[in-house]
């Protein structure tokens, strides 16, 4: 042991060959651990609403708004400081707003001026929580030399007003005004918040999931806990074909084909032929589109209707090859087509006979319902090929995977998106999967090790279960991104009946309200039971209804509260999204999001409710933190290195002198 622990010392030596540097470093990291802790971002189940999505991403669900409140106080009237606040967000656009009528060029400047000392004093207050280092690797190349300066507080004021005035007037008459405006306000949004965390279901129902990904790839921090959404098109892209059923089924339903089309070039020619040759003379009443249907014209809306209808008959039928394909699944009794009366137009379900809605299934044959026509399968294959072979989709894929998982545990927080399967009197549900039962973090760990096989595997057999599991972790009652007894899809379709339609929820969703409950799955996740939270996912909260998101005396943070626009009916606001700075944890439920345009012209930002659930006595700072313990450790190898320096056991490395 100890002559590893030398060969570890002399490898650090190589980084730090001298005294001086390493008691350099143990200086620099022990200030970073007294600075205040970053503020962390918690977003859930955006459910392809990019317009919403980019704008609290850039308002850091009013982190920049309170930011500029306690800078300007009572200096700035409450439109200046909404003015302010927009042209942060939406610098480009603003700019050209405000300064289209504007033909005097020294009232141009005053303009510039104005601003720019505004912006300055925002990204001081933005900055003084990080090291010089960390906010000069957030600048802009091109301008960082000049933003440091003007935000690095200097000596005498006179000296320093003299210095500021003289270097934003050479900015103003160098003609660069505008795009240093824009370098300010993107390294101002770029320092509100530290680190995002994305818990769950970016995909599926709002019009703009690519965008979100491709917004996602280019943020300086983040991490992902899937949802169930989230896994079913990391099915598809891996080439599950129930998956891809599913998405397309999903995208139709909700008028938004043109994610496919157009966001990730899947050609849909061939399953829109299939529709109109099977369905011409069909109104396809069951399958009339949710939500999205602006600028569709009457044909296309009746071609997309009959798409909707023609992929919902290959999902049935492609699940039901999955299921006969994985007995272990146990999802038998989830096969509805062979329990179709043909001639009386009636279904079996649960020992009850129901009446069907639509009867009208010229490619289902009744003696083996479950297979494809040959049109059919020509079709699924060439959708198959598609996705697996969609550059832009596997790049969005591999991030998920890089950036993902299926829980987090994250500065005393535990993150995920759906459930810890739990029995009626409490206990963790145990789970059976190929022979072996799993529970709680070993359900999750397992569940997740076999989405990464379905996508690396270079065994083809395991490959090809991992995917099939990627269908299960999507609609499974054991599922803990699904947690419920079924998925009604079916049911929704065919049949009239409300009783057929539920899907019931997994004891975990009432059980949370008890404290012991969210106590044992901390502990099972290895967190204590004091001073941490779950941060959860999944189910909207029913804010109308009274429901709180607050659950065990704010032990239990359920964030879910409608941020899809499909969803808010139900919840009566736009979402909650979670604020964790060094001061304590915020929760702010949002109004609807008008517009980008609205936003910029009108400067309607998102209106926020904002409330305390949690004050800490003490600031916390960096050292609190998981990074503050990875640099705890760090400092003790350094002084283990220093102690070693000072003993002669290895000697410092000088470099030569030229």
């Amino acid at each position: 042991m100890e002559k590893l622990k030398h060969r570890y010392l002399e490898r650090l030596a190589e980084l730090y060959p001298t005294i001086a540097a390493a008691s350099t470093e143990v200086i620099n990291l022990e200030a970073i651990m007294n600075l205040p802790k970053g503020t962390e971002h918690f977003l859930t189940d955006i459910h392809g609403e990019s317009e919403a999505f980019a704008h609290v991403l850039k308002n850091g669900s009013g982190a920049i708004r309170r930011k500029i409140d306690d800078v300007f106080v009572n200096t700035l009237g409450r439109e200046e400081k909404q003015g302010l606040a927009t042209l942060i967000y939406y610098p480009r656009e603003k700019m050209r707003y405000v300064l289209k009528d504007v033909e005097n060029q020294t009232d141009k400047n005053d303009w510039y001026m104005v601003t720019l000392y505004r912006l300055i004093e925002v990204a001081k207050r933005a900055s003084s929580k990080y090291t010089r280092s960390k906010v000069r690797k957030a600048m802009p190349p091109e301008f960082s030399y000049v933003i440091e300066e003007l935000i690095t507080e200097r000596g005498e004021q006179a000296d320093k007003e003299s210095y500021y005035n003289s270097i934003i007037k050479t900015i103003i008459r160098a003609g660069r005004a505008e795009k240093f405006i824009i370098a300010l306000a993107e390294l101002i949004q770029r320092l509100a918040v530290d680190h995002l965390h994305i818990v769950g279901d970016i995909y599926d129902r709002g019009p703009g999931p690519h965008i979100i990904m491709d917004k996602l790839m280019e943020h300086h921090s983040v991490d992902i806990q899937w949802g169930n959404h989230d896994v079913l098109w990391m099915g598809a892209a891996a080439g599950q074909m129930g998956c891809i059923a599913n998405v397309i089924r999903i995208c139709a339903r909700y008028g938004n084909l043109d994610i496919l089309e157009d966001g990730y070039g899947i050609n849909l020619l061939p399953l829109a032929t299939l529709a109109l040759n099977t369905y011409q003379d069909d109104p396809c009443t069951c399958f009339k589109l949710k939500g999205n249907q602006e600028g569709l014209s009457q044909v296309e809306i009746d071609l997309n209707t009959k798409m909707h209808k023609a992929i919902s008959i290959l999902q049935f039928k492609a699940e039901g090859q999955i299921i006969r394909a994985n007995p272990s699944f146990h999802m038998e009794k989830r096969n509805l087509l062979h329990h179709i009366d043909f001639e009386h137009g009636t279904l079996e379900l649960d020992g009850k006979i129901y009446p069907m809605l639509d009867m009208n299934f010229p490619t289902v044959d009744p003696k083996d319902p479950y297979a494809f026509t040959p049109e059919e399968a020509d079709v699924m294959e060439r959708l198959g090929k598609a996705f697996l072979n969609c550059d832009k989709m596997q790049d969005h894929m591999r991030f998920l995977l890089s950036k993902g998982g299926l829980y987090k545990t994250y500065n005393g927080n535990l993150l995920y998106h759906g459930c810890i399967p739990l029995n009626e009197d409490g206990s963790f549900r145990e789970v059976e999967l190929f022979g072996r039962k799993y529970h709680g973090k070993e359900l999750y760990e397992e569940l997740e090790n076999w989405i990464r096989k379905g996508f690396v595997s270079t065994d083809r057999s395991e490959r090809q279960t991992g995917r099939d599991m990627m269908w299960y972790i999507w609609l499974h009652e054991n599922s803990p991104l699904f947690g419920k007894a079924k998925m009604a899809t079916f049911e929704r379709y065919f049949l009239a009946e409300k009783e057929t339609h539920q899907e019931g929820k997994n004891p975990y969703y009432k059980l949370l309200e008890k404290e012991e409950t969210a106590n044992q799955i901390l502990r099972e996740f290895g967190l204590p039971t004091e001073g941490t939270h779950i941060i959860n996912g999944h189910v909207p909260v029913k804010s109308k209804d009274g429901e709180n998101p607050v659950k065990c005396g704010g032990k239990v943070l359920i964030i879910d509260g409608g941020f899809s626009r499909a969803y808010q009916k139900e919840t009566g606001i736009a979402g909650y999204t979670l604020i964790y700075n060094s001061y304590g944890l915020i929760l702010a439920a949002h109004e609807p999001f008008e517009s980008t345009e609205a936003a910029i012209e009108k400067e309607s930002d998102i209106h926020s409710e904002s409330r305390i659930v949690k004050r800490v006595s003490e600031r916390k700072l960096v050292g609190d933190t998981d990074i503050g313990k990875e640099i705890r450790e760090k400092i003790e190898d350094l002084e283990a290195l220093l102690e070693v320096y000072y003993s002669g056991e290895i000697a410092e490395k000088f470099p030569a002198k030229r």
